[in-house]
């Protein structure tokens, strides 16, 4: 069975999991319902990693919907996509950088997605003109590097992805392209058993350096299948590196995330960054980690790392660029810096900002920030 067979065997229904969640027929339908806006897909794969008699699992909070996903506060775009976007399905935010949303398709939809607006169900964002995109990239020489996203770019057909490297390969002032992607963590079969896609990262990779950005976020995806996609992936001639969202009720205990950290190190995966999660609706209320003990998590997190542990960053995207989450100040205000800036005005720029307890508790996210940078 190829993987794309086996993507047809996905849970795209709760009421498959209805006995397992313990849901009574009303709670189903209103899940059903719910899914026709935020939609789901779970890989046979990825299922299997969950502990049903928990009820608090976390592989299960990042795959299976909610009735949190109900509340509205936060926002569909928090880092400013819309803004950026200079033709259909490419983002052009850093004047290095050009990311392209290659598909609105994942092997899973993970319910902290911070595209949740597009992913599994919209095309609108997604680039639809192959020959657009490599113009737009061909003529901004001062572009050095892409970012092949979406969705997931390995979603896309092996072809279809070849178009894409062959092109990019091809452009002297590019000096690497950059892969995001969830399949190592969801549907390593993707990787391990496609002699194609190998190939052609292979050929590619030896005429401009390829990237491989995975987002693995609690040491329980950390598989042999998935280690063996890594390793693969490295044999390909690919730089493997590691993006963890920082999620309540996941990895929000420095006991587990630098358990993470420290077997990605191990696998070849180096982590560099570790991402606040984002204020989007549907995700913000049941994901959030405030700043301070984000960053407390986080710094001890680190501190169980060797050398080439501790080099990530804690940051936070938005509009304005991505944001460094620096440290804590005795008076109770964090800490922030630019660490990469949309307007050079704010290029490595260091400020500080308080959180001021609200009913519900501390100001969490970039909601905070969005009104007041400045």
């Amino acid at each position: 069975m190829t993987w794309s067979q086996e993507l047809k065997h996905n849970v795209t229904d709760i009421a498959r999991l209805q006995k397992q969640l313990g849901l009574s027929d009303s709670e189903t339908k209103q899940l059903q319902e719910l899914c026709t806006h935020f939609p789901m897909s779970v890989t046979r794969y990825y299922l299997k990693l969950i502990d049903w008699s928990d009820p608090c699992d976390p592989i299960r909070r990042m795959c299976i919907p909610t009735f949190f996903e109900t509340d509205q506060s936060g926002a569909f775009d928090t880092s400013g996509e819309a803004s950026n976007t200079v033709c259909e399905g490419v983002q052009h935010k850093y004047r290095e950088s050009a990311l392209i949303l290659t598909t609105n398709r994942c092997a899973m939809y993970c319910r902290h997605c911070f595209r949740k607006r597009l992913v599994g169900s919209s095309d609108e964002e997604i680039a639809s003109s192959f020959h657009k995109v490599i113009d737009y990239i061909h003529d901004h020489k001062e572009i050095s590097n892409v970012i092949l996203s979406g969705g997931d770019a390995l979603m896309l057909p092996t072809e279809m992805l070849s178009r894409y490297l062959s092109a990019f390969a091809e452009m002297e002032h590019l000096d690497l392209i950059r892969i995001a992607t969830r399949i190592p963590v969801v549907l390593p079969e993707r990787i391990t058993e496609d002699s194609e896609l190998q190939e052609a990262l292979r050929a590619y990779g030896e005429r401009k350096q390829i990237y491989v950005v995975t987002q693995f976020n609690h040491p329980r995806e950390l598989t042999e299948e998935s280690a063996a996609a890594l390793r693969i992936l490295r044999e390909c001639g690919t730089v493997v590196k590691n993006q963890t969202v920082l999620l309540k009720g996941v990895n929000d205990d420095a006991a587990v995330l630098g358990s993470l950290l420290r077997r990605l190190t191990a696998c070849g995966a180096v982590p560099y960054y570790v991402f606040q999660c984002r204020p989007v609706t549907g995700v913000k209320s049941s994901f959030q980690v405030p700043f301070s003990r984000g960053y407390d998590i986080v710094e001890e997190a680190k501190a169980m790392q060797n050398g080439q542990g501790k080099c990530l960053k804690y940051c936070m995207s938005h509009p304005r660029g991505k944001i460094e989450i620096a440290g804590k100040l005795e008076d109770g205000a964090m800490l922030f810096k630019f660490h990469q800036a949309k307007h050079n005005h704010d290029a490595g720029r260091i400020f500080t900002r308080s959180f001021r307890r609200r009913k519900h508790g501390f100001r969490t996210a970039s909601d905070a920030l969005v009104s007041r940078t400045a």
